[in-house]
């Protein structure tokens, strides 16, 4: 079988690599170039340690590797997706679209198309049953990557490979160690994948600018402060709003007035809700239900995290559904993807963007 394996130099795509041939196979790696840099060269992070990284392992295993540059479709897919979305007030989820439109998209497209399968180091697992394949979640749910996988589609999901789906973190890293790869005491990437160590702030004030604008008590419509443009704050933020008093957390925003609403307090109630509008519904592999005449047990998530939580999803229209949650849920935020499970937790579904209206 023929395989590309997309290396980033972090520990787990270096296991990957290692897992790989001691099954046999000798796949070719690939690094993607998809840094942040424009035409005037802004570029948060040097590629250049990840590259000989990816290099020293290539060495190593005696692979072929080959680097290439996704950098055109990453500006205009997921970099233009998340300015859209940041102008509107919605929150973005970049990751999301950068494993369907860039790594499992453009790069398929442009160079995986002559491989058999594309192995990754996220923790995830595909799972072929009834003769079809199904994302499935990690055994390491600390570490669980469905829901940034949550965007693919079926033809993505039949091609890729998760070598290191069934291994605890601390197995992979157990792994790198004793054979003496050179990514194995390095740590884990953080923040969102196309920032690198740009700040999100100045990324966000780079391409969009600032607004002065009011900062308001929801509950009493009293102003309490000012900020730089709502673009820069998201439902359920508590730092850097720069109020006394606190804690405050955002729980609304009027995109049109460019107005942030807060509510004082650890545990008011503005900051959480139980009802969860899904627009543009995605399903992975199948919709699961003929038949949606009643209401559908689903475990669900809004935001990385290795807990689940459970409801009930409910078909409002063509392609518009509402989860009712069983327990109160903190920061809804229109534009996060609601990701959906089966309630044993095994199978990711698929996911919808969250909708909601303005304060």
């Amino acid at each position: 079988m023929n395989i590309a394996a997309l290396v980033s130099g972090g520990v787990d795509s270096s296991v990957v690599v290692h897992q790989l041939k001691e099954q046999g196979y000798e796949p070719t790696i690939f690094y993607i170039r998809i840094g942040m840099e424009d035409e005037n060269g802004y570029m948060g992070c040097s590629a250049e340690e990840d590259i000989e990284i990816c290099s020293a392992i290539a060495k190593k295993y005696g692979l072929k590797m080959e680097i290439v540059s996704l950098q055109e479709e990453y500006w205009s897919t997921v970099v233009a997706y998340t300015l859209d979305s940041v102008r509107k007030g919605l929150t973005p989820n970049p990751d999301v679209m950068c494993n369907r439109l860039v790594k499992f998209g453009a790069f398929i497209e442009k160079y995986g198309k002559d491989f058999d399968k594309i192995a990754t180091g996220h923790y995830a697992r595909t799972i072929f049953e009834n003769n079809k394949y199904y994302l499935g979640t990690a055994i390491d749910a600390l570490k669980d990557q469905t829901d940034f996988l949550a965007q693919i589609n079926y033809d993505q999901l039949s091609k890729i490979i998760f070598p290191i789906g069934d291994l605890p973190k601390s197995k992979v890293r157990m792994i790198a160690a004793h054979n003496g790869l050179p990514s194995a005491s390095r740590k884990d990437s953080q923040g969102i994948c196309f920032l690198g160590k740009i700040n999100y702030n100045d990324f966000i004030k780079k391409y969009i600018g600032t607004k002065t604008g009011k900062i308001v008590e929801l509950e009493t419509g009293k102003i309490i402060g000012e900020h730089q443009g709502f673009w820069f704050h998201t439902i359920g933020q508590r730092k850097g709003l720069r109020l006394g008093g606190g804690p405050w957390y955002v729980v609304g925003k009027n995109a049109n007035e460019n107005i942030v609403y807060v509510s004082n307090g650890y545990d008011v109630a503005t900051q959480y809700g139980t009802t969860i509008p899904l627009g543009g519904l995605h399903f992975i592999t199948e919709d699961p239900w003929d038949d949606f005449s009643d209401t559908k047990r689903v475990a669900f998530k809004i935001r990385h995290t290795p807990d689940f939580t459970f409801g009930n999803l409910t078909k409002t229209a063509a392609n518009s559904y509402v989860i009712e949650s069983d327990e109160k849920v903190q920061g809804i935020a229109p534009g996060q993807f609601g990701v959906l499970y089966d309630t044993d937790c095994r199978i990711c579904i698929g996911s919808g963007a969250i909708h909601g209206d303005d304060k």
